[in-house]
C-alpha cells in the first residue's frame, strides 16, 4: 500500500469545472463541485469509499486515489501485535506479525529492536541476542556464569566434561589450576568426579595407593 496522503479540506469550484472523477458527468454550477487529489468531483460524489459520507470540507485520507474519512481509514489499518492500536505510519513486520517500531522490544531489557538482530524463544517471546544468551546459555560449573559469545561475536566455545559445562578459561585442574585446554598438560584425567591434569591425577593415585597400603 502506498503511503496515505492526508488530503486536508476540499476546495469548492464555481462555473464549469470539468468532468467528475467519480461519475464522469460535467461539473457545472456554483458550489456544485470541489477539487481533491488533483481531480474534480461533484460535491455529492466526493464521498468516503467505505461509508459514503460526504467529504467536502472534511479532513480525509487518500490511498491509491481513493478517499477515506478518518474513522474509516483508521479501520483499514493493521493493528500492532503488542499494543493493539492502529499503525498510522511505518509498519515493522517480524515473526509474521505487524508492530509499531517502538513496540517491537526485547522482553527482558525492553529496548526497541528496530533494525537490531533478535531471536525468538520456543514460546514466541522476542529477545535481543545478548539477553537470549544470558537467559538460555549453559552455565559454567565453575564460575556459574552463562557461556556466551564475547561482545561482537556470534559464536563461543563450550567445553563439556563429566556432563558439566565449562568456559575455556575455567576448564582448569582442580589441584594445580593449570589450563586443561592447552599446554603440556592439556587433557582431562578425572578421578572421583574431580577435574585433574595428568600430573595431579597421578599424584592423587599415588596418595590413595599409599594410604591403601598403610591401611592394610
Amino acid at each position: 500500500m502506498e503511503n496515505p496522503h492526508h488530503g486536508g479540506r476540499t476546495q469548492a469550484r464555481g462555473g464549469y469545472s470539468g468532468r467528475c472523477a467519480r461519475c464522469g458527468e460535467n461539473v457545472v454550477g456554483e458550489g456544485t463541485g470541489c477539487t481533491a487529489m488533483d481531480q474534480v468531483f461533484h460535491v455529492d460524489c466526493f464521498t468516503c469509499i467505505i461509508c459514503n459520507n460526504k467529504l467536502r470540507g472534511q479532513p480525509f485520507y487518500a490511498v491509491e486515489k481513493k478517499a477515506y474519512c478518518e474513522p474509516c481509514y483508521i479501520n483499514t489499518l493493521e493493528q500492532c501485535s503488542v499494543c493493539s492500536k492502529p499503525i498510522m505510519e511505518r509498519i515493522l513486520r517480524a515473526t509474521g506479525k505487524a508492530y509499531h517500531p517502538h513496540c517491537f522490544t526485547c522482553v527482558m531489557c525492553h529496548r526497541s529492536l528496530d533494525g537490531i538482530p533478535f531471536t525468538v524463544d520456543a514460546g514466541g517471546l522476542i529477545h535481543c541476542i545478548e539477553d537470549f544468551h544470558k537467559k538460555f546459555a549453559p552455565r559454567c560449573s565453575v564460575c556459574k556464569e552463562p557461556i556466551m559469545p564475547a561482545p561482537g561475536q556470534e559464536e563461543t566455545v563450550r567445553i563439556v566434561a563429566l556432563d558439566r559445562d565449562f568456559h575455556v578459561h575455567c576448564y582448569r585442574c582442580e589441584d594445580c589450576g593449570g589450563l586443561l585446554s592447552e599446554g603440556d598438560n592439556q587433557g582431562c584425567y578425572p578421578l572421583d568426579g574431580h577435574i585433574l591434569c595428568k600430573t595431579c591425577n597421578s599424584a592423587r593415585i599415588r596418595v590413595l595407593t599409599a594410604k591403601a597400603s598403610t591401611d592394610l
